[in-house]
């Protein structure tokens, strides 16, 4: 999966990430990366999603089962 770079990353609480990501998917978002979960059963495990802002930014929303792995892969 290519990740698009730059762009701008935020974490979110994990029980957040599930509710933000339908709330965007209720409202027409078009996705540049759907809502996936990458490194699952690891400690880096995460849910993450990528869309772009009006001005054509990468944005990244994510959110760490362990958010004391956020720098883990």
């Amino acid at each position: 999966t290519a990740v698009p770079m730059p762009h701008f990353g935020a974490v979110l609480p994990w029980s957040r990430f599930e509710e933000i990501s339908e709330r965007l998917r209720r409202a027409g978002t078009a996705f540049v990366l759907e809502p996936f979960t990458r490194y699952a059963g690891q400690p880096g495990e995460q849910r993450t999603m990528f869309l772009l802002d009006p001005s054509g930014n990468a944005l990244e929303f994510k959110s760490l089962r362990h958010p004391e792995h956020v720098f883990t892969a």
